[in-house]
């Protein structure tokens, strides 16, 4: 790798800047070239469906690094600017300008964007979507100035919308096509229960039902869901997923996934194409745990593909990918998740709650042939992170144990690990 030609960073997210971070802190004094199409410094996107939605105070307390960070690591970062193409046998990045930039190795961080309805796209009156931080800002001004608030789509995202609009004092409505929230990330026992504390929130839900007709008129949106239903909305979010920005790995001819649609790299982060790696929201990476090859949407998954594509870059070896971690705060819940759900799963708990109490507190273990391969915490972050060393491993002796919430989980995980440790020496 040449100190001239630069290491070329397209996306100036998550991914991106602490792929931009970790080269410096692995040594790398070459040029470093951030590209990205926003006009803001790469920032948290997580806060965007809550603090940000609340208060606008918090739009410039959202940067991933401090704001003078990239002049300090002599980082070229350039925003507002696009990428429209990519030669990858040339290591030559075209711009919308017409410019070009010659590269030694890129990463792509491209991220996603939100998924559209098709008969509501963005820019229909009254409806919004919410991906960026500019989105959030037109949102919030939206929705300080009304009364009710319909959301469709019940994933994390809806959810942590409408948390935040019946906070507000806005009458909310969420409209769900699945029969359960979050039916792939939580087990059936989890979601019947989020359900019904959604809807001791003040939340109306509609599960199990489709929007069959829609329609926008002066005084708003006009659904009609499947039930038959008529609803009025004067201002709407639509929160049905993210798709991957995959533009310029088309232009690039990169293998893609057929099923999930991201960029497919290995485990470390490597394209299909020689200098290319890819990280974050856009890529789709085989992960140990699940089985599969997926696409993981997610602060950490973006933090942990960075530090590893970052790596690879410099030909460093790097130490492996930290479980699957995820959370979310939606209707005063702290909700995190470790591992991953499997239709095959058994699930304990640790504790028991009302749906109404007003801060619940207790833990799914989910377990496979005696493993323990997914545990939820609700208002319980701090538990969960004691089970981390036993993930993976047989807790089956010790399940009883670990769901008695009377017990300290240390306790309990210290003397799993003193047998597994007394086992090897034998």
């Amino acid at each position: 790798m040449t100190q001239h030609t630069p290491i070329l960073i397209v996306g100036a997210g998550q991914a991106g800047a602490m792929a931009a971070a970790a080269l410096r802190g692995l040594g790398y004094g070459g040029r470093i070239i951030m590209a990205g199409g926003e006009r803001h410094a790469p920032y948290e996107r997580p806060p965007l469906s809550k603090s940000v939605l609340a208060d606008v105070g918090q739009d410039g307390k959202l940067g991933v690094h401090p704001a003078s960070f990239y002049a300090d690591q002599d980082i070229d970062l350039r925003l507002g600017t696009c990428v429209t193409a990519l030669d990858a046998a040339r290591h030559v990045a075209h711009l919308a300008d017409g410019s070009a930039i010659g590269y030694d190795t890129c990463l792509l961080a491209t991220g996603g964007n939100a998924r559209v309805l098709t008969a509501l796209p963005p820019g229909t009156p009254y409806v919004h979507y919410l991906r960026s931080l500019d989105d959030a800002a037109r949102l919030r001004d939206a929705m300080q100035r009304a009364g009710e608030l319909v959301v469709i789509g019940g994933g994390f995202l809806g959810l942590e919308t409408a948390s935040t609009a019946a906070g507000m004092g806005l009458k909310v409505t969420l409209i769900e096509s699945a029969e359960r929230l979050l039916g792939r990330a939580l087990p059936p026992e989890l979601g019947t229960w989020l359900v019904n504390r959604v809807r001791a929130q003040g939340v109306t839900l509609h599960l199990g039902c489709g929007i069959t007709d829609c329609r926008t008129s002066s005084d708003g949106v006009h659904l009609r869901l499947a039930h038959g239903a008529v609803l009025r909305a004067a201002l709407v979010v639509v929160a049905i997923g993210l798709t991957p920005e995959v533009a310029l790995a088309t232009s690039a001819g990169l293998a893609l996934h057929p099923q999930n649609g991201g960029i497919r790299v290995d485990e470390l982060c490597r394209t299909s194409a020689p200098g290319l790696h890819a990280a974050g929201d856009c890529c789709s990476q085989y992960q140990p745990l699940f089985g599969t090859e997926m696409r993981l949407e997610s602060w950490q998954s973006a933090n942990e593909q960075a530090r590893i594509a970052a790596a690879s870059m410099l030909g460093v070896e790097a130490e492996p990918a930290a479980l699957p971690w995820f959370w979310t705060d939606q209707f005063g819940c702290n909700i995190q998740m470790l591992g991953g759900v499997h239709a095959d799963l058994r699930y304990a708990w640790r504790g028991c709650a009302a749906h109404d109490d007003a801060t619940p507190k207790f833990m799914l273990l989910g377990t496979f042939q005696g493993q323990l391969r997914h545990a939820i915490a609700v208002n319980a972050g701090g538990d969960l992170r004691q089970l981390r060393a036993v993930v993976g491993q047989d807790v089956s002796a010790y399940l009883a144990r670990l769901c008695d919430e009377a017990l300290p989980l240390r306790q309990i995980v210290r003397e799993r690990q003193a047998q597994a440790d007394r086992a090897i020496t034998i």
